[in-house]
């Protein structure tokens, strides 16, 4: 690889022209151009099982069923809709976690005519499985389609949001046709609700539904900062319930104290070092007070959680910026979305590093700003999204001390580095950066939703680097498919700052179209030096720790699988002899031995996954270029120039 260009040269890891003033279309044609290059990949079978993971405080799914005249009608395969529902929603319920608290509510079930007859026929409760199938067994269809007072009222059926924290409360609207009733108008009632909280979304699945009532539903989903799911049959609404269901329970899991940010820097809040949860509204400016040392790294980083598959545009970024004084800046970078299928977390991190000669403008103790924008093109979700905000600082060596070399090559850690082959053994994916799953070398195998993340981490020491694959399974497609997807992962530092993408040598994102697909990520080895360094994907990489692994499947996966879940297999290395500190000619740490690609044995097959190790993929040239620049984020690093100032050499 060649050396990373010289402090003050602009880097991207998305193939965004430089300048941002270029037309945003050419970032969307290289995007959709990249999307037509597809890896080949093993093939792994299908299992679903529970996800067993405490929810978050205040978080929980209450489902909406149609149970009006219209689903006494035929399902077009023998049966009937209602019939077929009550299928679907036990296969939900079998596929939730433990305890989760979910509820059901049904309208048009109990009278002839009738625009209030709706009722909560299970309050929402810890799961209870046998409970919610009793109450869909007894259902007759009858009546109307009050779907607006069914949504308001399934609204109050939810949990309250808790005081400081931040849940994920849903609601699932099952229907097979349009609203009936004047008032409340559903697509009103979904932007209300919406409107009223970060934690509230509302998901929509359309049971054989096409033309105005197809629209109406699909309104009432965007409205409600949710996701609409077409079932065309009962097999599919059984599988789109399901990942809609699944979804609601996986939802990022919060944490940190309470903080309201300030569209200036007049009155922004003073924060300490910590984890701290606020939300931000599209387009809008937050801002944070913080009182830095002249000698300490400052690591930043912020997290918006967006509802799984809400509205964006490809181009939608979140930016991290350190401002000082009354209007200088130190460093910013951003993070892009970089695909227009649905929203999925994104993460932007920013470090004040003090320069190595200590005169620099951002080197002076005082008062700074952290700043965190979200850009949102016209048409991209309206609402506010929760964020997660961390603030950490990093003290100077010991007088005396002489920090390794720097190490901005990749060397053995790049596209060639042997991975490990062993049977792949269980793992469960995080919801987030709180509850990521801790994994070491070796081969693990997990299960997937279309629109979902799954976060993993991994530690690496002073002078190792991680490296890993991700394979997406071979799956059954729906029908006759010929929608493509894609897959994604991002390798984060232990303070949240995206790595790994941009270089040219790995590619964050792969298109998916039911057939395997394959990624290769890794970051540099860990160096305390490396945060004097130029290139956006090296200098975070000076601390050691837990480093995070997102992997992500989008939303339009949900219209291409047949199973509910997608197969994904990771293949991790830790490379390089973990070193006992950051100084030079620190000794070998015993007991942590490079990782040569063998990893641990697994202890089993269970759910008859084989081991099988993805086959090497070429492509052309301009396949490289065109793959080497799509990224789940990019990272725009700026150092300002000029003699002494922060950052440079």
């Amino acid at each position: 690889m060649a050396r990373p260009p010289r402090r003050g040269a602009v880097a991207l890891d998305v193939g965004v022209p430089p300048a941002r003033t270029k037309s945003r279309a050419w970032g969307r044609a290289l995007l959709a151009l990249a999307m037509g290059v597809l890896p080949a990949v093993a093939a792994l079978p299908a299992a679903a099982a529970p996800r067993a993971a405490p929810s978050a405080e205040g978080s929980g799914l209450v489902m909406v069923l149609d149970s009006s005249g219209s689903m006494a009608g035929s399902d077009g395969a023998g049966s009937t809709r209602i019939a077929a529902a009550r299928k679907a929603v036990g296969t939900v319920v079998d596929a939730l976690p433990e305890g989760y608290p979910t509820g059901l509510r049904v309208y048009g079930a109990d009278k002839p005519k009738g625009c209030d007859d709706t009722r909560l026929a299970r309050p929402v409760a810890p799961l209870d499985r046998s409970g919610l199938k009793q109450a869909v067994a007894g259902l007759t269809p009858k009546g109307d389609t009050p779907i607006g007072l069914s949504l308001a009222k399934a609204a109050q059926d939810l949990p309250k949001p808790a005081a400081g924290a931040i849940g994920k409360r849903t609601i699932v609207l099952v229907s097979d046709g349009e609203n009936t009733c004047r008032t409340p108008q559903p697509c009103q009632v979904a932007s209300q609700l919406a409107s009223s909280g970060v934690d509230l979304h509302i998901d929509v699945v359309g049971f054989q539904v096409a033309g105005t009532a197809r629209s109406q539903l699909e309104c009432i989903a965007k409205s409600g900062n949710g996701q609409y799911y077409d079932a065309p049959d009962a097999r599919s609404l059984a599988r789109q319930l399901q990942r809609a269901g699944q979804l609601s329970a996986a939802g990022y899991r919060f944490r940190g104290t309470q903080v309201n940010g300030t569209d200036d820097r007049k009155g922004a809040p003073v924060v300490g070092p910590g984890q701290y949860l606020d939300s931000i509204g599209p387009n809008e400016k937050r801002y944070y007070a913080v009182d830095l040392d002249a000698a300490s790294v400052a690591d930043f980083s912020a997290t918006v959680v967006p509802p799984s598959g809400a509205a964006i545009d490809s181009l939608d970024t979140l930016r991290t910026q350190i401002a000082y004084g009354a209007d200088g800046s130190c460093q910013s970078s951003t993070a892009m979305f970089g695909q227009r299928e649905g929203a999925t977390p994104l993460t932007s991190g920013v470090s004040r590093i003090p320069s190595q000669s200590g005169t620099g403008t951002c080197d002076k103790a005082g008062r700074y700003w952290l700043v965190v924008e979200r850009h949102a093109d016209t048409g991209s979700d309206a609402a506010r999204w929760p964020m997660e905000l961390m603030f950490h600082v990093e003290h100077p060596l010991a007088k005396g001390a002489t920090p390794a070399q720097s190490a901005p090559e990749y060397g053995a850690g790049g596209k060639g580095a042997t991975l490990p082959t062993t049977p792949p053994k269980d793992v469960t994916g995080g919801t987030g950066f709180n509850d990521a799953r801790s994994l070491g070398p070796g081969v693990w195998r997990d299960r997937i939703l279309p629109a979902q993340t799954l976060w993993y981490k991994v530690p690496v020491s002073w002078g190792q680097q991680l490296r890993y694959d991700v394979e997406f399974a071979n799956e059954p497609r729906a029908g006759q498919s010929s929608r493509t997807s894609f897959g994604g992962t991002q390798v984060y530092t232990p303070f949240r700052a995206p790595v790994g993408s941009g270089t040219g040598v790995f590619t964050p994102q792969v298109p998916y179209n039911g057939r395997p697909a394959s990624l290769s990520m890794g970051t540099v080895p860990v160096s305390w030096t490396n945060r004097y360094e130029t290139h956006p994907n090296v200098i975070p990489v000076h601390a050691k720790g837990d480093f995070y692994i997102a992997v992500t499947l989008g939303a339009r996966a949900a219209q291409i699988a047949e199973n509910p879940q997608i197969g994904v297999v990771l293949r991790v290395a830790v490379l390089g002899q973990a070193k006992a500190g950051p100084e030079a000619g620190a000794v070998a740490v015993k007991g942590e031995a490079p990782d040569g690609g063998s990893g641990p044995a697994a202890t089993g097959t269970a759910g008859g996954w084989p081991a099988i190790r993805v086959a090497g993929v070429s492509v052309g040239g301009v396949g490289v270029l065109l793959l080497a620049g799509l990224g789940l984020s990019y990272v725009l690093a700026r150092r300002k120039p000029g003699p002494g100032g922060a950052g440079s050499r």
